[in-house]
């Protein structure tokens, strides 16, 4: 598999790659996304980016952070609030939200290989653990 390009000009290079043009709406999204750490909120990033430059479109935000994932930049999964992103070498983890409270935790994949391996081994299913939050309790919330 490819690796990831982790630097603004190394997403841009790819971008062109792919025959994709360069506006300055997308530059800005990129650059967003390069600065931004942990999850990125697709209504997060519009809000940032129409702040900069306000006649940008919530869809073009969204069809970039799309693009982004085409190529290899970004992962989505899906949390309790919605789809959120990761660039693809921080995406390496597995969500855990509190239904009750909403606190997330991240379960780590060595972790999640080992219920992987239990829902295999079971079910002959081999499961992205990582698209998805897994949804409960936390330990605070599940104290009686």
């Amino acid at each position: 598999m490819e690796r990831a390009p982790s630097d603004f000009a190394s997403v841009m290079t790819r971008l062109r790659e792919h025959g994709l043009r360069m506006t300055p709406q997308r530059r800005a999204i990129v650059s967003e996304v390069m600065r931004a750490q942990g999850h990125i909120s697709p209504a997060q990033m519009a809000r940032t980016i129409q702040g900069e430059m306000p006649g940008v479109n919530a869809s073009t935000i969204y069809r970039t952070l799309t693009l982004l994932e085409e190529v290899g930049v970004l992962q989505h999964s899906h949390l309790e609030s919605g789809a959120e992103y990761h660039k693809t070498e921080e995406a390496q983890h597995v969500h855990l939200t509190c239904s009750r409270c909403g606190r997330d935790d991240a379960l780590s994949l060595r972790e999640a290989d080992k219920l992987g391996s239990l829902i295999h081994a079971h079910h002959g299913f081999v499961a992205d653990l990582t698209h998805f939050a897994i949804t409960g309790l936390c330990a605070d919330c599940a104290e009686p």
